[in-house]
């Protein structure tokens, strides 16, 4: 049976097993090198009052987050897509 891709869809190389993370969308267990990472940032400020708060020139920090989607769920969200199979492998 032919083989889809040449990593097997990860990333890890040589680095023998890593560490799993729950996918934002389902919640399923997915290997970190595997998983599709999205960082989102949001203010921890009402936004009427970011808005002024900014135009009066003050600094409004905001939180990074961090979250991990399997494949399925990026696909369907639109953060990536399904590439051409030329694009896929070099064989």
């Amino acid at each position: 049976m032919g083989k889809k891709r040449k990593s097997g869809g990860r990333s890890k190389g040589k680095k023998g097993k890593t560490s799993v993370v729950q996918c934002r969308g389902c919640g399923r267990m997915v290997p970190r090198d595997k998983a599709k990472r999205k960082t989102r940032y949001s203010s921890l400020v009402d936004p009427v009052l970011g808005r002024e708060l900014r135009q009066s020139g003050t600094y409004i920090p905001r939180e990074k987050r961090i979250e991990f989607f399997c494949i399925s769920c990026a696909v369907h969200r639109g953060y990536t897509g399904i590439r051409a199979k030329s694009e896929r492998k070099n064989i």
